[in-house]
């Protein structure tokens, strides 16, 4: 067969140079926001109006300078006030990564030891599992290597997530005092702060990818089959600490959340982030350490579980058997082409065009996701006809499916496509300038009850479309390109990861912006515009989660493919009782595992009303404002309860796969696989967007933008009561449950293919016996 256009020597150099671009970038994104200082100097970096051209209203007054309010005192305390939330949030990860670390060791070790013992530590050559005329690596080199990978995978992860938290907290400030100036410069600054973690999380899950590849080419040589077997412990490691990061800090920020707006909105009448409230600094801080560290490790988790999935296949595809490693890098080369795409379009937020006006945020945002898709599309073509040959073979259960160049590129664009589409889909039913959250809000008007009601109805309607775009993407890629399409239809939704982070991540920097200016009582007119700030994070943080469920599933759906091929199950019979029990135990998994969060975040939150009630009653003058409330106590009671709720959510998940392919066998194994990414992904995406549409409705209450906004407020109102119950209940869902059920399907799929080959020889004790 003919070979690709773009040299083995060429890939060497454009991947890791798109990766290096790509942190180079993010570098500079940080050093211009960093040019905005938190000081009371108005002669220095972007905060001096000599330096710009009045765009984006650089060259505005201060608002406080018009209402003569101290500016300095106003720096000083937003100052304050990031100090606590990023020492809150430092001291929150470095915990819950204690706990983690031994995890990781523990469960490095475990690898070793089954991977191993699957041919009794033997050094010797063995044939490979797809063609057993050759000889390929000893099971003790793929047990140490895949420890190695999986070692890899975790610590890139965590690092991911201790990243994003860092600049969001740096950057939180920053962007409440650039709000004084006009919505533009504010917007700016909260965009260019996503932007950096969202570069440097895609460059660097590439580059570490990239690097370890090549480093275990070094031992394997052209064994691509032993190579790429053992490089799947890298998604299993980003995966497995992308689920203690979503759950621990889904239940921080919820208990805390939930905490403050109960006895502070509801029981004493006092606005969001009101500085009398004590649970108001854990509530910041959870922002950070749920929505940004762990989206980061979630979506790290989806990208390197696809890579290697395609990965992979690709290597027992003519791509590996002929030693095309171009073609084979073919994953990798789409996300550099991402990095690229991703650059160019975050440039039209920031430079290309500027915001004048609060209602152009929103459009501003979703024109992102459009122009990167877009040029995305282009990208894959590029990418498609530079590096694969016009015609392959890729690998189908055991057969070869020939497959053509053209074919390939309508599996990624089919991914990336569908995943546009799940995007506009949550955007329509979670934000609140469409009639779906509306009629939620309009539902307040008779009590709480009603209001529930209709956010459950339009969570589980919310589900139709995104899994109809998700069947069109999966049927069109297998028929292609079997598995391998699927991998790469994962990797086309995921393409565009920088962009989709830096939008999902300014949307908690946005929430921490309006919290510091209510906390350092700035002006109502700042208060307005970074509440406008916060709404079209609120919808984007919803686009952001369904880009991450829809991936999962495909990323799933691929690893499952890979798990049946390589523990060599010909068919998955679900009319066979091993299979069939499987299926509806795997099916109930995602409801328990719901449980158990939702009830970590009311066991949590329980304890945080109980001590912000406490404080208000005991502390004196504390209601008056003439006392501070004890910020410190809330951060604690967040922190402790997290971390000791995580553990169980998270044993279910990583013991599930162990458990069932050692007692029962890899049949019954794929049933429970298949059951739960069936029924996770549903739940997962009415939860999200209930989760949503419940908070923007009471979001488009406070606003009181339009005539019949206004007819159900003021804050205070009985349908504005009523509208924060709702939201409360929606907490747990959108940001603790939904978002976590993405990894419990992904994360059992790649942990069923790293010990496939343990299952394959011991597993299925109990049939055997009987």
């Amino acid at each position: 067969m003919e070979s690709a256009l773009l040299p083995g020597i060429g890939t060497q150099v454009v991947i890791p140079v798109c990766a290096i671009v790509g942190i180079v970038f993010s570098l500079f994104q940080w050093y211009l926001v960093s040019r905005v200082k938190v000081s009371s100097e108005r002669g220095g970096g972007a905060s001096s109006p000599t330096n710009n051209n009045n765009k984006n209203g650089y060259g505005d007054y201060l608002i406080e300078e018009e209402e003569g309010i101290n500016d300095q005192n106003v720096v000083v305390k937003c100052a304050d006030i990031q100090n606590a939330i990023s020492e809150g949030a430092t001291s929150f990860l470095f915990t819950e990564y204690q706990y983690v670390g031994i995890f990781m060791i523990a469960f490095a070790i475990l690898i070793f030891l089954f991977l191993g013992s699957v041919e009794s530590f033997s050094t010797k050559s063995q044939p490979c599992t797809y063609n057993k005329e050759k000889l390929c690596k000893p099971a003790l080199a793929t047990a140490i290597f895949s420890t190695v990978s999986f070692l890899l995978g975790a610590v890139t992860s965590v690092i991911s997530g201790f990243l994003g938290m860092k600049i969001a907290t740096y950057a939180n400030a920053r962007t409440t005092l650039e709000a004084r100036k006009g919505v533009g410069k504010a917007f700016i600054v909260a965009f260019r702060s996503g932007a950096v973690m969202g570069f440097l999380l895609a460059a660097n899950g590439l580059l570490v990818l990239y690097i370890a590849i090549n480093l275990f080419k070094l031992y394997y040589g052209d064994d691509w089959e032993g190579l790429f077997e053992a490089i799947t412990g890298y998604g299993l490691g980003g995966s497995s600490m992308a689920l203690f990061g979503r759950v621990g800090g889904g239940i921080y920020t919820k208990a805390a959340d939930v905490g403050a707006d109960l006895v502070g909105k509801v029981e004493r009448n006092i606005p969001e982030d009101d500085p009398r409230n004590p649970a108001v600094i854990a509530d910041n801080v959870g922002d950070n350490v749920g929505d940004i560290a762990g989206m980061g490790s979630d979506l790290f988790g989806s990208y390197a579980e696809s890579s290697c999935a395609a990965l992979v296949v690709a290597s027992i595809s003519s791509f590996g058997i002929e030693h095309d490693f171009t073609s084979m890098c073919y994953p990798l080369l789409i996300s550099s082409m991402g990095i690229l795409v991703c650059l160019i379009t975050t440039l039209f937020a920031t430079d290309f065009f500027e915001i004048k006006a609060v209602k152009e945020i929103e459009p501003a945002l979703k024109k992102q996701l459009i122009i990167s898709t877009a040029l995305m599309t282009v990208g894959i073509a590029i990418v498609t006809w530079t590096c694969l040959p016009s015609s392959f073979t890729i690998f189908n259960f055991g057969a070869q499916k020939v497959v053509k160049n053209w074919e390939l590129f309508l599996c990624v664009a089919v991914g990336l496509w569908a995943g546009l589409i799940i995007g506009f889909v949550t955007e329509y039913y979670t934000s609140n300038a469409y009639s779906p959250v509306q009629d939620v809000a309009d539902s307040c008007r008779t009590g709480a009850a009603t209001n529930v009601i209709f956010g459950l109805a339009l969570g589980y309607k919310s589900v139709i479309i995104p899994i109809f775009a998700i069947a069109i993407a999966i049927f069109v890629s297998f028929s292609f390109a079997a598995m391998y399409g699927i991998a790469v239809a994962a990797l086309g939704m995921l393409s565009t990861i920088a962009t989709g982070l830096a939008i999902d991540a300014y949307g908690p920097i946005s929430d921490n912006a309006g919290g510091i200016a209510e906390m350092a009582g700035m002006s109502h007119r700042i208060r307005e515009r970074t509440d406008a700030l916060d709404a079209a994070g609120n919808t984007t943080a919803a686009i952001g989660k369904g880009f991450a469920i829809g991936s999962a599933a495909l990323v799933s759906l691929a690893l499952f493919g890979a798990f049946v091929s390589r523990a060599a199950i010909s068919t998955v019979d679900v009319l066979t009782p091993q299979v069939f029990i499987g299926l509806i135990v795997g099916a109930m998994l995602p409801y328990w595992f719901s449980a158990m969060t939702m009830k970590s975040v009311g066991s949590a939150a329980l304890k945080m009303v109980e001590e912000v009630r406490r404080q208000f009653n005991t502390i004196p003058g504390l209601m008056e404002g003439h006392a501070k409330p004890d910020y410190a106590t809330c951060v604690k009671i967040s922190t402790d309860a997290s971390i000791k709720e995580m553990i169980p959510p998270g044993a279910l998940v990583m013991l599930t796969p162990l458990i069932v392919g050692i007692f029962f066998g890899v049949e019954t194994l794929s049933g429970v696989l298949a059951g739960a990414l069936v029924s996770g992904v549903q739940i997962a995406i009415s939860a999200s967007n209930t989760g949503g549409a419940w908070d923007n409705a009471k979001k488009y209450i406070e606003a009181g933008a339009s005539e019949h906004a206004r007819t159900l407020g003021p804050k205070g109102s009985e349908p504005h009561k009523a509208a924060v119950i709702g939201d409360t209940i929606g907490d747990p869902l959108k940001d603790t449950s939904g978002p976590s059920l993405n990894i419990l399907i992904k994360l059992m799929a790649v942990e069923s293919l790293v010990f496939a080959p343990f299952f394959a020889t011991h597993g299925g004790i109990l049939f055997k016996i009987f």
